[in-house]
């Protein structure tokens, strides 16, 4: 299959005020009329659809839509002819070789489609004299010809199914000379796979449509036109059988142009569901052959008249593995009866007919093993469920005419964790995978397992756009791809607070799935994680509410399903894990009054997300009654829960009368108990210009006083005084124009009204012999050196190999990949491609590097994902990222997002050193570097403290 890109002729020197943003074109649509502009709808009339009566039926049905977009959009309905002659303005929308009305505008050289001629789905919108025209290489490409112009005018492909408003305007004019000429996808075929479809989204179909029949998968095949997609699995979860259940779902899909599949695990067009409808015997080859083969020759008989693509091969029952004593030459006997069967249903070769054999989980073992399948079936490689993708053809499985395609997950029941409530996945982590895959030839499937549609509009979009050209994707474009979404759905006032939102929900969401969330996940004490969270949600929640306020009224329904609900459920979900968590320490340390508040925080926000799926339901007149019902909390293993349970938490008494005590930052200790070490806040240093804190609490029922003193007039403690009923929290903070140099600590009394003082120690760091500006480069500090990879000194490229930096890619700052993905493996060493990283380190001897990157999977033959690490001048350690090196390191990896490599480097002397990353292999993504071994009372509290996400970065010493 040619590569196709698609191709915009430029507008010139027509400049027009667009009706409408676009996502894959240039505007040529506008309000008002300019030079040589076609008028669609002008002075209260709309130009004439003229269509031919044999053209393909699922162009009249977009001509159908197409005529119905523009009502919305105007308020007029254009006339729809299929008379050549009829007279006025026209849109004359026809399919080479279909329609006549397109062959005699060629044949009288009136139009030139040459440059759509025989392609896979190509298209053009162009002026012929007084007409309009839109004309595809073949149904499809008409078909999307047509849901372009209906884009452009302003209805989004998601109007039905998120309720983005239709941007109206008394006048349509489009730019058709020269127009647009799309040259088709890169991607053949292009798709979804409903599936895990209960609760939330079978609810809503049984109760708006009684069933998943051809009235709700009309709605699925006007989407996916829409979006430019050709291809779908069908939901499947029992008792479901797409073709079974209403044969009108195979016919209507056929007639609209999508392309029918069945999942990995069911051969030859038929549902899984349909075996146990009928006493058919076991799903064994070994034991019923003759059963197997005659229920699969009635899925090929049934989808004979239709377009498929037919799945080869056999699972266990249900979705399992074969029985461990499966064994290739059994599977390779398998497929070849299958393909039998389809050149004796079909009646022509079966290398005539589009297969495919999906290599999911144990199937890829085989393939490994040495199993293998006809050239012409397209070898559909899979991901591990959580976005990594497993496999991907190597340069001689290139060659093979069948070619190769891609099974990738938004949704997944499994383990570790189930993810199937909301949106998870970050566009970065989709792009960097999929460019892997189409780099690496893996062309002619692209299908995403979507869960029940609702909740991954975003994302399904995007894989979509992608799909449609993976080589105009560029990182660039995919960057500026959320504010075109953003633009086209809400407006460009808002566009950019929007991707704030979706950009920022994704990736926190990323950080830990709302399903693996539980009160141990962020640390309270160590770097203030679990507040840094708590601030970032809540800023995200505050943002949406003020651009929820901001917007028209008729916009406010569809922003709460693609943006506000997100966000603010997302948001939810960490306010009671974090409280349940605030609620566990405060009753370990004895803070009564504190723990309770905490108690009933989460009691208050497990209540508001019922709340907000409740207001979900009910928008529209309950138009999406149920499409939240998805359980979010109580998970305790990989499986959903039967009901949501809150995260336990304790109710306190306090003592009685005022009863101070102290906690502080870097500890989980509080004062008054036996064995706690004196307080001491975590170093206060010149580089980080950092605040420290400690709270003041209560562990009684009456308030109390307190007062700071500090001992030096440089340190500065806010509040300086105050009453305490629970807790209060103090900062603390210097002024460093005023601290001597060499400096090591000072400390402050907390006094109180109630009888009990405390003395506070404050490490500084403040050395003589490096200042701030001296050292451009990344400071110990606290023993340890933590660095976000994008901060690197210098990116040293080799040959082709360059270093490109993906912005807020991963949990944290961003990350670093070299490309291209293609290029050929590197000796680490000498002039060789690597990232430098001057440090100025103060900790000598042996210590621990600790690497984290993206979770990564060994996705070509070979010796996996190679790096390697240095310091200053020394040997290379050659180190693999091995993310699958057991289940548990796998399940550890993608639950937290990122796999951690630790290695032992050694420092001699104190004083400037550069730790070098080598590139070996590709698609390695590095995030970040820690260079300290664990915290311990030995080394007096100082290097790495426990924490989910590691330090905060090292700071810089160039930075005054």
């Amino acid at each position: 299959m040619r590569k196709l890109l698609p191709v915009l002729a430029a507008l010139g020197a027509l400049c027009l005020a667009s009706v409408a943003s676009a996502l894959n074109h240039d505007n040529i649509v506008s309000p008002s009329a300019g030079e040589a502009t076609f008028p669609l709808v002008a002075k209260g009339k709309a130009a004439t659809l003229i269509v031919d009566a044999d053209d393909f039926k699922g162009v009249h049905h977009a001509v159908d839509n197409f005529r119905a977009d523009i009502e919305r959009v105007t308020g007029l309905a254009p006339r729809i002819s299929d008379n050549p002659l009829a007279g006025g303005w026209r849109v004359v929308i026809g399919t080479l070789g279909q329609s006549k009305m397109i062959t005699h505008l060629i044949e009288s050289k009136q139009l030139d489609a040459s440059a759509i001629q025989g392609l896979w789905e190509g298209y053009m919108i162009t002026r012929v004299g007084n007409d309009l025209v839109v004309v595809g290489s073949d149904m499809r490409g008409t078909i999307y010809g047509i849901y372009e112009l209906s884009e452009q005018i302003g209805v989004s492909p998601w109007y039905w199914w998120a309720d983005v408003p239709v941007k109206t305007s008394a006048e349509l004019h489009v730019a058709a000379t020269p127009g647009i000429t799309d040259e088709g996808p890169g991607v053949q075929y292009r798709g979804i796979f409903i599936n895990d479809e209960a609760p939330a989204l079978t609810g809503w179909v049984y109760e708006k449509f009684g069933d998943f029949d051809h009235t709700f998968y009309t709605h699925v095949f006007e989407l996916l036109l829409r979006l430019r997609a050709n291809y779908i699995w069908p939901a499947m979860w029992q008792p479901r059988a797409f073709s079974a259940d209403d044969p009108l779902n195979p016919q209507l899909a056929h007639e609209y142009g999508i392309v029918v599949g069945t999942t990995h695990h069911e051969p030859m067009m038929r549902y899984h569901d349909e075996w146990g409808r009928e006493d058919r015997g076991p799903w064994d080859y070994t034991k019923n052959e003759a059963a197997l083969q005659e229920f699969w020759r009635g899925g090929v008989a049934r989808a004979k008249p239709y377009e498929s693509i037919y799945s080869l091969g056999m699972r266990g029952d249900g979705d399992h593995a074969m029985s461990a004593e499966t064994n290739t030459a059994l599977l390779e006997r398998i497929v070849a009866d299958q393909r039998s069967i389809l050149e004796g249903v079909l009646e022509r070769p079966a290398n005539q007919v589009p297969q495919l054999w999906a290599l999911y989980k144990e199937v890829q073992d085989y393939y490994e093993a040495g199993m293998r399948v006809p050239d012409d079936v397209i070898l559909l490689w899979c991901d591990d469920n959580w976005g990594n993708i497993r496999r991907l053809p190597t340069p001689d499985e290139m060659g093979r005419s069948g070619g190769a395609g891609v099974y990738y997950h938004f949704d997944y029941v499994g383990g570790p964790r189930n993810y199937k409530w909301l949106n998870v996945q970050p566009i970065s982590k989709v792009w960097e995978q999929m460019h892997l895959a189409w780099q690496h030839q893996a062309n002619r499937i692209w299908i995403v397992n979507v869960g029940d549609l609702k909740p991954m509009e975003f994302p399904i979009e995007f894989f979509l756009t992608m799909a449609w050209d993976p080589a105009g994707m560029t990182y660039e474009a995919m960057r500026d791809y959320t504010t075109k979404w953003a633009t086209r759905e809400f407006g460009a006032e808002h566009a950019a607070a929007i991707t704030t939102l979706v950009d920022g929900y994704t990736k926190l969401n990323r950080h830990r799935t709302p399903e693996m969330m539980s009160p141990d996940i962020y640390s309270l004490t160590n770097y203030d994680e679990a507040e840094r969270i708590l601030t970032q949600w809540r800023d995200l929640v505050a943002l949406a509410e003020e651009v929820n306020a901001a917007l028209p009224e008729s916009a406010r329904a569809a922003f709460f399903q693609l943006v506000l609900y997100p966000v603010k459920a997302s948001a939810t979900v960490r306010e009671v894990h974090i409280a349940a968590a605030k609620n566990k320490l405060y009753a370990e340390q004895g803070r009564a009054l504190a723990a309770n508040a905490a108690a009933a925080h989460a009691h208050a926000m497990f209540e508001q997300d019922a709340a907000l799926a409740a207001e979900y339901h009910s928008l529209l007149d309950g138009k999406w009654n149920h499409m939240m019902a998805e359980t979010n909390f109580g998970y305790t293993y990989w499986q959903t829960p039967p009901i949501e349970v809150m995260p336990a938490v304790a109710q306190t008494r306090p003592q009685s009368g005022a009863q101070p005590a102290l906690a502080w930052d870097g500890s989980p200790f509080a004062t008054g108990r036996w064995g706690v070490p004196p307080p001491t806040t975590s170093a206060l240093d010149i580089y980080r210009a950092n605040t420290s804190w400690v709270e003041v609490f209560n562990r009684g029922d009456t308030t109390f006083n307190f007062t700071v003193k500090p001992a030096d007039t440089w340190l500065q403690v806010t509040p300086a005084s105050g009453a305490v009923e629970a807790m209060q929290r103090l900062t603390v903070d210097v002024d460093w124009t005023q601290v001597p140099v060499d400096t090591t600590t000072t400390s402050f009394v907390v006094e109180t009204d109630a009888g009990r003082n405390f003395t506070v120690t404050v490490p500084i760091v403040n050395p003589a012999e490096l200042r701030p500006g001296e050292f451009d480069g990344h400071i110990e500090t606290n023993g340890h050196i933590a660095i976000e990879a994008p901060h690197y000194s210098r990116a040293v490229g080799n040959g082709p190999i360059y270093w490109q930096v993906l912005e807020d890619y991963g949990r944290t700052l961003g990350a670093v990949a070299a490309y291209p993905v293609r290029a050929a493996h590197s000796t680490p060493g000498g002039e060789g491609a690597r990232l430098e990283y001057d440090i100025f380190a103060r900790s000598t001897g042996e210590l621990n590097l600790e690497l984290h990157f993206a979770p990564s999977l060994d996705y070509q033959s070979g010796d996996g994902l190679q790096f390697a690490v240095s310091i200053d001048d020394g040997e290379p350690q050659l180190l693999n990222l091995d993310t699958w090196k057991t289940l548990q390191t796998w399940e550890k990896a993608v639950g937290e997002g990122v796999t951690k490599v630790t290695t032992t480097v050694t420092i001699n002397d104190p004083g400037v050193h550069t730790i070098k990353f080598w590139r070996v292999t590709p698609g390695v993504v590095l995030q970040r570097l820690i260079l300290g071994n664990e915290a311990s009372f030995r080394n007096k509290g100082q290097g790495v403290l426990p924490s989910y996400l590691g330090p905060p970065e090292s700071p810089r010493g160039a930075t005054e």
